[in-house]
């Protein structure tokens, strides 16, 4: 029976699988300080195990992102001006004509009221300058209005010929040469003064550009044509009114404009006279001799007299045959029908004279 203890006593052993009570502690320590220590490995894992916090968070990117503020140029508001403190742009190059456009704006004021506000900029000497807006303003004076919407803004001189220009080109349908001369040629020094600043006024996006091909852009137009408009600043006042009541051509206006002022005037007389201007050859002749210093009042008379002595014109003009043909008609398909008109017209002139003759050989 001893033999039978002894060899139960082995059992025992079995227990040193379970720590004994004081190694459960030890063991369990660790746990809550590894937080604590955070080791590189624990960061990374740290996600993973905490998945039901970013599953939280993941709905807030679903929600509506709120409306952004569009830009503003400062606090604009539209206020109501009198229409004798409004005073026109200083050298405005855009005439406010009394004609069909301007009535036809004057009867939407009186039904509608102005719908878009002018810009203007304050005055030193009181009152406001208008930038934008000077046809509304007489528009509104002759619809019997004491006031008109505006918007004021603190414009530099550089800045209000800019946008002066731009509005207009943009708004305005009828510009006339001599308009459009005038206004390219004072954006163009405005953006040259820009440029020469460095307070950053000019455009970043037009950095490194000159100033007719951002003038030519801003237009919508090509460098060569805002050159050759530029160019006819430098016409006398008579040749640039011809142009505009386009009895001179534009590029013929071109050539002539590097002409001397004196040979200008003298050319202008001839057209007066003459009633008929130089073509664009002539034109090219005369720029030629004016260069050599060849060119004079006589000279002038006798180039533009070339076409007289060979055959005699008889000039029609485009409105008035524009009474008999259509606006799709070109120039050439209306020669060739007055000429076939012409023919028929003779035929019918024989076919009356022969019975006259008969009836003279009768008797």
């Amino acid at each position: 029976m001893a033999d039978d203890k002894t060899t139960k006593t082995p059992e025992q052993p079995k227990r040193r699988g379970r720590p004994p009570k004081a190694d459960k502690d030890k063991a369990a320590t660790p746990k809550p300080k590894a937080p604590a220590q955070k080791p590189e490995n624990a960061v990374k894992k740290e996600p993973e195990k905490k998945t039901a916090p970013t599953v939280q968070a993941a709905p807030a990117p679903k929600e509506p992102e709120k409306p952004k503020d569009a830009p503003r140029r400062g606090k604009e508001q539209i206020v109501y001006i009198k229409l004798n403190e409004l005073h026109a742009f200083k050298n405005h190059p855009f005439e406010v004509r009394d004609d069909e456009e301007m009535r036809a704006m004057v009867s939407s004021v009186k039904d509608k009221g102005v719908t878009q506000p002018a810009i203007v900029r304050p005055r030193e000497d009181g009152g406001y300058e208008i930038v934008s807006g000077h046809r509304r303003q007489k528009a509104s004076e002759l619809a019997g209005y004491a006031d008109m919407p505006c918007i004021v803004r603190n414009l530099t001189d550089d800045e209000a010929i800019t946008q002066m220009v731009e509005d207009n080109l943009n708004q305005r349908e009828e510009i006339l040469p001599s308009e459009r001369a005038k206004a390219l040629k004072m954006q163009l020094e405005a953006i040259k003064h820009q440029g020469s600043r460095t307070s950053g006024q000019i455009d970043p996006k037009d950095a490194g550009k000159r100033s007719n091909e951002i003038v030519a852009e801003r237009n919508k137009m090509a460098v060569k044509q805002v050159q050759r408009y530029i160019r006819l600043n430098e016409l006398v006042p008579d040749l640039m009114k011809l142009m505009d009541e386009k009895k001179l051509g534009f590029t013929t206006a071109v050539e002539l404009s590097y002409i001397g002022k004196k040979n200008q005037n003298y050319i202008a007389v001839a057209i007066d006279s003459q009633q008929s201007s130089p073509s664009q050859a002539q034109a090219k002749r005369m720029r030629e001799l004016d260069e050599k210093k060849l060119l004079n009042g006589d000279v002038i008379d006798g180039i533009m007299m070339e076409d007289k002595k060979e055959v005699d014109k008889v000039i029609l003009t485009g409105a008035e045959l524009s009474k008999y043909f259509g606006k799709e008609t070109t120039p050439r398909e209306m020669k060739d029908q007055i000429i076939k008109l012409l023919d028929d017209w003779k035929g019918q002139q024989k076919e009356h004279e022969k019975p006259e003759k008969k009836t003279e050989q009768e008797k």
